[in-house]
């Protein structure tokens, strides 16, 4: 990692001092004044020397948005250690990126070509560098994938999945050094949006920084030491601590982001300054980003609206909700900030998921009747919820695509969620749930009262305040709601273990799925979909753990994500996509609450390139990714 004796904290600087010549093809550049020093003192090469031979421009005017002035410390905040990774996400370099129009465009590439949805060449940009100045090369994917995904002891597993083509790996070669071709036998439709993800599979590696620590390449008494030093137990232990592209807590790792890391181990502030080799410019010729350096604070989860209303923050959205705006609106003066509400992108804001594989077969029968769930959605009152939460600015709602999504039906987005208490109580009478206690409450089929446990991670206080309404409106069908909030690890645990009855969460976090996007997370692909934990695992391990799929609509659902997958043509894959969104708007595996609701973004009154208007969303956009927050700048 490159490595300066400069103060990391630089007082907001003015940019552009230097003009050097430029290429054909490319504004002259500008050296700005953060890195001038080093320049200087010939510790860093000049901004030419630096860039690719072709670099990104980025003409900020064609996007309607102004050009910046290098320079300054911006401010934002986390709740937990780990969430420096969401650096990797705001930053959103990726091989291949979404733009604002959710097409996918060549960002770290230069371009590429890809031939049937079998045969995708990747054309690197020559001369590209990492952050310490090593060139990003061939040499990387391939090490990448000859030397960790496919070396047993650090990759036990194999490749990943999304890799993975009816059980078959790619042919993947390195014609040359800005190369790179991979290659199946039969489609794979997913293979660039997932380079494009908020969290990216990087199919890449720093390749001269890490062959140090590969058995392979280093000095085999040398590793040794540094696996003893580390008090690990292997020399593959030591490399995967230190391989953490996307939890970026390995400051000595380099990187292709906009900002690298600068503080080493656990700290309450982090800082994260600007990547000298960044391979994007304006087309004034000045080197993105614009921002010297990201403060990132830990802060805990619940103080993060206080300390933004008191101004400590230039750019938060993440650890804000609903509840917080009017709070937010009111310290904007004092805090010399404006509150944007922007769309959020989630198929539903509060999602209740019947665990279709909890242990209790009781519970697991009635759970797996869709009577039972169609009764749940219908005894719950939206339009209540949507007023005392958000002021009616969410829209009521199944969980479905939402209408920025070309597969948006408003069939679906109403299916099951009207407010009809008679007719949920019909539909549980027909499920033969007739018989009740002295409190009314219904009786299960061996004589237990019907009391639903909901698990929440206990981190939004809507989830709660939403679960208080549902009680009351359940309890008119002979339902009792039980509440149980526990840490957000504790809860996902247990919901994998098929010991949690049902849980609370958002919904999907692809509401605004596109032609292109693999429509894998509707089937019973992955445990994190929470109403079929033990049916992802399934498919996840290949049947070592889990269970396989057992009802007639989830192997349909698992058939059709595999025609997705071999599909050849466009029409093809929404036909896939339309029969899947309408058995989950018939089954109702989330029951979904409301969707739209507005997140809070607040912004410095200094900071500029940030839009009024925008979609808050993980997939696709990587929350600020997608609006590029190395084109924000301070004004002053």
């Amino acid at each position: 990692m490159f490595k300066t004796t400069r103060p990391l904290l630089l007082a907001a600087t003015l940019a552009v001092s230097w003009m050097l010549p430029a290429t054909a093809d490319t504004p002259a550049l500008q050296e700005g004044e953060f890195w001038k020093s080093e320049v200087t003192a010939g510790h860093l090469p000049p901004v030419q020397e630096r860039l690719p031979v072709e670099p990104l421009v980025v003409d900020l005017g064609a996007k309607g948005r102004a050009f910046g002035t290098p320079g300054g410390t911006l401010r934002t905040m986390v709740t937990r250690s780990k969430d420096i990774r969401q650096m990797v996400v705001y930053g959103y370099a990726r091989l291949v990126g979404f733009n604002e129009k959710y097409e996918i465009v060549p960002d770290l590439l230069q371009s590429f070509e890809n031939e049937d949805n079998r045969k995708f060449t990747l054309h690197l940009r020559d001369g590209h560098k990492w952050s310490d100045g090593s060139p990003f090369t061939s040499e990387d994917f391939r090490y990448w994938w000859d030397d960790v995904a496919n070396n047993d002891l650090l990759s036990p597993s194999g490749p990943p999945d999304f890799l993975i083509v009816d059980g078959k790996t790619p042919t993947v070669t390195f014609p040359d050094e800005v190369t790179v071709v991979y290659e199946w036998e039969d489609p794979n439709p997913d293979f660039l949006q997932s380079l494009a993800q908020a969290r990216p599979p990087f199919i890449y590696r720093p390749s001269a920084f890490l062959k140090q620590y590969h058995e392979q390449y280093a000095d085999a008494e040398e590793l040794a030491f540094q696996v003893d030093d580390a008090r690990v137990k292997s020399w593959a232990a030591l490399h995967n601590k230190l391989d953490n592209l996307y939890k970026f807590d390995n400051h000595e790792l380099p990187t292709l982001q906009p900002w690298l890391n600068a503080s080493s181990g656990k700290k309450i502030r982090h800082n994260f300054v600007r990547n000298p080799y960044y391979h994007r410019i304006d087309s004034n010729g000045v080197q993105l980003p614009y921002i010297d350096v990201v403060e990132m604070e830990i802060v805990a989860p619940g103080l993060v609206a206080a300390k933004t209303n008191a101004g400590e923050s230039d750019l938060q959205g993440r650890g804000l909700a609903f509840r917080d705006a009017s709070i937010l609106k009111k310290g904007e003066a004092g805090g010399d900030y404006k509150t944007l509400l922007w769309n959020t992108g989630v198929a539903s804001q509060i999602a209740i998921y019947p665990n279709l594989n909890f242990a209790d077969e009781g519970w697991r029968d009635v759970l797996r009747d869709v009577r039972v769930r169609r009764a749940l959605s219908l005894a719950i009152d939206r339009k209540t919820i949507n007023q005392a939460l958000y002021f009616k600015l969410a829209k009521p709602g199944a969980m479905s695509v939402l209408p920025a999504s070309p597969f948006y039906d408003e069939e679906n987005a109403q299916s099951w969620a009207q407010y009809d208490t008679d007719m949920a109580n019909t539909l549980l009478d027909e499920a033969g749930l007739t018989e009740r206690d002295k409190n009314g409450v219904r009786l299960l089929p061996d004589g237990r009262p019907m009391e639903l446990v909901i698990e929440t991670a206990g981190e939004r206080q809507e989830v709660e305040n939403a679960l208080q309404i549902v009680t009351d409106t359940w309890r008119d069908i002979g339902v009792d709601l039980v509440m149980r909030p526990l840490d957000r690890d504790i809860l996902r645990n247990r919901v994998f273990a098929g010991s949690t009855m049902a849980s609370v969460w958002f919904g999907w976090d692809d509401g605004i799925p596109q032609v292109h996007t693999s429509p894998a997370y509707l089937a019973p692909t992955d445990q994190v979909f929470l109403a079929w934990p033990k049916w992802g695992q399934y498919y996840q391990t290949g049947g070592e753990v889990g269970e396989a799929p057992d009802m007639p609509e989830a192997e349909r659902l698992m058939q059709l994500a595999h025609d997705w997958e071999v599909a050849n043509t466009d029409e093809e894959r929404e036909a896939v996509w339309t029969e899947m969104l309408n058995i989950h708007a018939d089954q109702l595996y989330a029951i979904g609450i409301l969707n739209g609701a507005p997140q809070p973004i607040v912004v410095s009154n200094r900071l500029r390139n940030v839009p009024e208007q925008a979609m808050w969303a993980w997939e696709p956009g990587a929350h600020f990714g997608i609006h590029r927050p190395d084109e924000f700048f301070f004004a002053d």
